[in-house]
């Protein structure tokens, strides 16, 4: 019961840092639009919204109704690649500064950002996602619902990356805006 309550914790605090990301989000994506952003990808948006929620609350049921045990070293070892995959995140949000949103907005003119992980990665956001996406489950076993977020991740990502590019292929510096 006790990893119950401390993975619901975990979960909860993963969730605290969704709100704190949507708060940062906002306030970038009017900064954005302010200058002449333009959005792109609506359509797959409310996916994502869906797919993210999901991911937390079927983490949740899928550990507090199995129940499953949990060997200490998986526990252990899923919770430090949650932590790094959050480390990534911030480090994504960071360098992209105000061009950092959830959704695809691209602002003419702006300079690419190559600095960061951006140097080395082209989508270093979503490389925090997908590994998020399958250690925080497993923190507790929640094995079921990594692999299905993990597959309906694939498929999303497979079109979020294609919208991103397009709309970065606009600017003549080829800006990136990952979210």
């Amino acid at each position: 019961m006790e990893s119950l309550v401390a993975f619901s914790v975990l979960v909860a605090l993963v969730g605290a840092e969704r709100v704190a990301e949507l708060v940062v989000s906002v306030r970038n994506a009017a900064w954005s639009r302010a200058r002449g952003g333009v959005e792109t990808g609506l359509g797959h948006y409310p996916f994502m919204v869906v797919l993210h929620t999901g991911l937390l609350v079927g983490a949740l049921v899928e550990a507090w109704v199995r129940r499953p045990d949990v060997p200490a070293w998986l526990a252990w070892s899923m919770t430090l690649v949650v932590i790094a995959s959050q480390a990534l995140r911030w480090w994504c949000i960071a360098t992209l500064g105000r061009r950092w949103n959830t959704r695809v907005i691209v602002v003419p003119g702006l300079a690419p950002v190559t600095g960061g992980p951006y140097r080395w990665l082209r989508h270093p956001n979503y490389v925090a996602v997908v590994v998020e996406g399958a250690a925080l489950p497993l923190v507790h076993a929640a094995w079921v619902t990594a692999l299905v977020f993990s597959v309906l991740n694939a498929f999303l990502l497979r079109v979020r990356i294609r919208v991103e590019d397009s709309a970065l292929a606009t600017l003549s510096g080829g800006g990136r805006v990952d979210a």
